[in-house]
């Protein structure tokens, strides 16, 4: 039975404040009352509204801040197989994205994640999940007539991604947060999103697939090995594949610019948003010793515990760096492993650094799968490899040796394009 409720919603820019606050029967708005800069004319065009349709609505700046604060949490609707939910970041990727959904007959919605950055950092206005990119991408979908909504999620995504990404490095691993947002948090979220607007698909601007391999749907390299992005979205779980849209998939992103430009779409010359978003442009190293892990003098050792040098934090180390190791002996060395317990880093010759085994405990191969190539990090090529299924996760046995592999990263296995398996590093030998 539809009740009668009331929504509140609360803006403030640049010293100006403003205020919404909605008396909503069911879905639909009967009364809608506040205070602030361009407000008044807002909220007229509103009443009477549902929600879906009053997040369609353009305005000022603020008032529309103050309106969306109160919609995002309420807005729901009735299943239709027409919608769309639109994962909107601000920028050109997700703009296409949008307007492929159009194009394709749908009805859009587009959704952003308001999540937390870090305010000391440097760029945190250009992240995408600032409230400059929660804006642009409003506009984006206003521009168009389509309803958009934001989702503030920005104490769970600090939970659920930033306090890890912290904890691993005092741990002295070397975790990547964007496999651990992508795969998990942001799809939670968006796919309940979808569900809660009676969305049949949820469409993003990530470079990726979805194909069939061996009889079920799998997460898949995208076509343009330059952007292929289905390192970072490798843990999500194909059961959720056939509500999820890749629109670009097949194409790289000098097509997509072109496509942004000729569709005369503001986002087309917007710069590319940052791995990390929560860095806000700055420095890991910088953000966790503002999170409070200790900047402490220690040893830099060979592996016969040799004293060679001193460095100021373990953490700010990671397998494979060669740079900022401070040590000379005559050939190069790379940082091998750290011990948080004794605040020690310890150094050795690349051969040092090969890893023959390499195991993930909390691994998943989603169909079976023997030779895989595997990818052990963003930006390292993948290689060859035996894989054997543990009591829990998987094991992998690499055909040549791979160089820099370090506990917290993603190991993801692919057969051919198709994602088969995929966990975070736990060991290696």
């Amino acid at each position: 039975m539809a009740m009668t409720r009331e929504l509140i919603g609360n803006a403030a820019r640049d010293g100006d404040l403003a205020w919404v606050r909605l008396t909503v029967f069911g879905q639909r708005i009967d009364r809608a009352a506040g205070e602030g800069p361009g407000l008044a004319g807002l909220l007229r065009e509103v009443e009477g509204r549902t929600l879906l349709d009053a997040a369609s609505v353009p305005g000022e700046r603020l008032a529309t801040d103050a309106l969306h604060d109160a919609l995002g949490p309420a807005v729901s609707a009735a299943p239709s197989d027409e919608r769309v939910a639109v994962a909107m970041s601000g920028g050109v990727d997700s703009a296409v994205a949008l307007l492929r959904v159009r194009d394709a007959g749908h009805e859009p919605v587009g959704v952003t994640l308001r999540l937390w950055t870090d305010p000391a950092g440097k760029g945190s206005e250009r992240v995408c999940c600032s409230p400059a990119s929660v804006v642009a991408a409003r506009e984006a979908c206003q521009a168009l007539g389509f309803a958009h909504v934001t989702l503030d999620l920005r104490e769970s995504f600090r939970t659920a991604v930033v306090d890890p990404f912290v904890r691993g490095y005092a741990r002295g691993e070397t975790p990547n947060p964007c496999v651990r947002c992508n795969g998990s948090f942001r799809f939670g979220a968006l796919l309940a999103f979808a569900k809660r607007i009676g969305a049949s698909r949820l469409a993003t601007g990530h470079y990726a697939r979805i194909a069939e391999h061996r009889g079920r749907l799998l997460l898949a390299r995208g076509a343009d090995p330059e952007k292929d992005q289905s390192y970072m979205l490798a843990r999500l779980d194909p059961r959720f594949l056939p509500r999820v849209w890749f629109p670009l998939g097949e194409q790289g992103k000098h097509e997509t610019r072109a496509e942004a430009r000729a569709a005369g779409l503001a986002a087309a010359t917007r710069p590319e948003s940052q791995e990390a978003c929560f860095l806000a442009g700055d420095d890991y190293r910088d953000f966790l010793s503002r999170q409070g892990l200790e900047s402490r003098e220690g040893q830099v050792l060979d592996a016969e515990g040799r004293e060679l040098g001193r460095h100021d934090g373990y953490w700010r180390f990671t397998p494979g760096q060669r740079r900022g190791l401070g040590v000379a002996t005559g050939g190069p060395v790379y940082a091998l492993k750290t011990d948080p317990g004794t605040n020690a880093v310890f150094v050795g010759s690349r051969e040092s650094l090969a890893r023959r085994e390499v195991s993930s405990g909390t691994g998943r191969l989603f169909v079976p799968a023997e030779r895989v190539e595997a990818k052990l990090r963003y930006r390292s090529p993948a290689s060859n490899a035996t894989v054997s299924p543990l009591a829990r996760g998987f094991r992998l046995r690499l055909d040549e040796p791979a160089y820099g592999v370090a506990i917290g990263q993603a190991a993801v296995l692919y057969e051919e394009d198709a994602v088969v398996g995929a966990g975070l590093i736990s060991a290696s030998r």
